[in-house]
Order: C-alpha cells, then sequence, then structure tokens
C-alpha cells in the first residue's frame, strides 16, 4: 500500500476490503448549521489493530468519535460499530466498547477506587487483580477523590478504566494529554498489549510521535477530510530525508540532477548535498556507478511530512 493525498473516496480504496471491519464509516457528514466539520469520510478500521487517527485540533477529529458513538447525529451518511448500528443497537455497542474522551468530566467526590468500583457494576465486575496492576503501572492512588487529582492524575483514571473493561474497540481521543514522558511510554505499552490481545484500538492524536511508535495504519485528517491513509511506514516512504555524499572523484552531476525525488542539490567539490524525497533506491543506482567516499542519510522527518500532507491539501 503507498500512503496517498486522496480525497475521501480514495481513502476508502486504500482501506482495502473490509473484511472483519471492527468499525466501518460510509459518507459521513456532520454540520452544525453552515459549519462543515466533517465533509465525507470513508474509513474502515480493522479488527485487532491500532489505528492512527491524526489531524490538528479542529480537524474534525473528535466530531468523527461523537458520531461513532452515537454522541452525535451525523448530517449524513453511515457508521457500523463491530457489526452494529451504534444508533439502533447503542446499549450492545457500548457494551463493547470503552471510551476515553479528550475532555474529562469526572465526579469529584468520588475516589478512583469507588468510581472504579462504580463502572465496574455497570459492566458487571472487574477483576480487583487487574485493577491494582494498572494501577500500578500507571503509577495512581485510587484512595484520592477526583476534585484533589491533576488533570494527569484524572487521565490516569480514565485510562485505567479503559484498559479494565477488556473491550472489542478502545477509542481514545487525545488520551495522553498531561502525561508525562513516563506515562505516555507506559500508555503505548498498554495499548500494544491490548492489541496482541484482540483489542482494536482507535487512536485520535495530533501528536504524531506517539501515533508513529503504535499504529499499524495511520488516517491523516484535514479540515473534516481525510487526506492520507496507509502504514506509518508509507507515511516515512514519503517523508524528506537530508543527504550527503562524497565522492572520490568528480561527482556526477547531470546523473544526479535526473534522480527522481532530488532536490535543492549542492554541489561544493566533492561533496553533493540535497534533500531525498520518496524512495531511496533511484540514488542508490546512480552512487553505485561511482566511486563513493562516504554516504550519510539523515532519518525522514515525519513531523515535517505530516504538515507537507495538509500544505499539499490546502
Amino acid at each position: 500500500m503507498t500512503m496517498q493525498t486522496s480525497t475521501a473516496g480514495a481513502a476508502a480504496t486504500s482501506a482495502g476490503t473490509g473484511a472483519g471491519a471492527a468499525l466501518r464509516i460510509a459518507g459521513l457528514v456532520k454540520d452544525y448549521g453552515p459549519v462543515h466539520a466533517v465533509r465525507g469520510i470513508d474509513l474502515e478500521v480493522r479488527r485487532g489493530e491500532v489505528f492512527g487517527f491524526l489531524g490538528p485540533n479542529g480537524a474534525g477529529k473528535t466530531t468523527t468519535i461523537r458520531c461513532v458513538l452515537d454522541l452525535l447525529r451525523p448530517t449524513a451518511g453511515s457508521i457500523e460499530v463491530l457489526g452494529l448500528d451504534p444508533h439502533a443497537d447503542g446499549v450492545a455497542v457500548r457494551s463493547r466498547v470503552a471510551y476515553v474522551p479528550g475532555e474529562l468530566r469526572l465526579p469529584e467526590r468520588l475516589t478512583g477506587a469507588e468510581l472504579v468500583a462504580s463502572i465496574g457494576r455497570l459492566r458487571g465486575g472487574h477483576d480487583p487483580r487487574r485493577r491494582d496492576e494498572l494501577a500500578a503501572r500507571l503509577d495512581l492512588d485510587l484512595g484520592r477523590r477526583m476534585r484533589d487529582l491533576s488533570s494527569g492524575n484524572r487521565r490516569k483514571v480514565a485510562l485505567l478504566l479503559a484498559f479494565l473493561a477488556r473491550a472489542d474497540l478502545l477509542v481514545l481521543d487525545e488520551p495522553t494529554n498531561g502525561l508525562d514522558p513516563l506515562m505516555q511510554h507506559e500508555f503505548l505499552r498498554l495499548v500494544r498489549e491490548a492489541r496482541d490481545e484482540g483489542t482494536t484500538v482507535f487512536l485520535s492524536s495530533h501528536v504524531l510521535s506517539e501515533v508513529q511508535r503504535a499504529a499499524d495504519r495511520v488516517a491523516v485528517l484535514r479540515a473534516g477530510r481525510i487526506v492520507a491513509l496507509g502504514t506509518v511506514d508509507d507515511l516515512r516512504g514519503r517523508a524528506r530525508q537530508r543527504v550527503e555524499v562524497w565522492f572520490a572523484d568528480d561527482p556526477p552531476a547531470s546523473e544526479l540532477a535526473g534522480v527522481s525525488g532530488l532536490d535543492d542539490m549542492t554541489i561544493d567539490d566533492h561533496r553533493l548535498t540535497a534533500v531525498l524525497s520518496g524512495p531511496i533506491q533511484p540514488l542508490l543506482a546512480v552512487l553505485a556507478r561511482h566511486r563513493v567516499a562516504s554516504l550519510l542519510v539523515e532519518e525522514p522527518d515525519l513531523e515535517e511530512t505530516f504538515l507537507d500532507l495538509y500544505a499539499e491539501a490546502s
């Protein structure tokens, strides 16, 4: 699969046939009066994968999630969650989905333990050993009341509830807001463990670095439309890389000028510097015909690529 800048329809084609889809969205539109928050999304998330839903604040990520969970009614389009209609089969869907919203509102007077027990009763009970394990991994004191917790610790409570549920589908909206780097690392470990146990994880974020470390596939959203869809490696493959080559002889300037994706070239004596977009193989084919003293290719700048996707779609 290649990473595509695309219309929503092309993105749907990239998603595959949809067999075994945990989430299927077709033609989703959500308007708030004259404001077009979501402008026709087609998307399929496969069962048992971590799917990254990337985009800046205001791109339509949270609106899409709220439509998926039947917290908002779409203006147009259809949604299927775990083979069910989230509106007609709301109770069945909610019993199989765990959701961490971007904006948390937790009951101020309850302690973490009381909230876990309350949610556990709604879900038919929970494993206290698993609760304690998660609390330890998240460095969370369940004896404190919500009103006394920092925003980061409130986020930990919500994450504990989500992973404790052992749901078929985890929907996580900006889940690491307020977490320190160590807790972000632990969170990503929990995501990978959930996937390995067969859980589907829908991870919405504006932070590329956290998504690229956990996601199997990624959709990039801009202004309510999917502008790219593929694997993290697909995204990496279209990233721009800085290249430096030192030649034992004079650089083959004319051959280098014909290399696809090689831009901003500077040749100074026996040294070439350039920026490479796309696959490196055409450049290597040219270099193989000449005496190369040294080669440096920097790690792709994925953050820059992420921004390029928005520029291309403007």
